[in-house]
């Protein structure tokens, strides 16, 4: 049990990791665009708003996971 939780642990931390250095890259990229072309403000914000969701879907994903494997384990035996 000691180690699926470390396992579960990492899915979680990782997952968050990655989702917080990807939604603040996109929202550089967004920053620079915009203050590059502001006109494009309006179609680059919804686009940022839908690539942001999705990132933060994976990670979410990924909490799911981290919960089956945590309380419902189908490789415990």
């Amino acid at each position: 049990m000691g180690l699926i939780a470390i396992a579960c642990g990492l899915i979680v931390a990782l997952g968050a990791l990655g989702a917080s250095i990807g939604i603040a890259m996109v929202g550089s990229k967004y920053l620079e665009s915009s203050a590059r072309q502001p006109e494009l403000i309006g179609p680059l914000q919804t686009k940022l708003f839908l690539i942001a969701g999705l990132i933060d879907a994976a990670f979410l994903i990924g909490v799911a996971i981290a919960l089956l494997f945590a309380f419902v384990n189908p490789f415990a035996g």
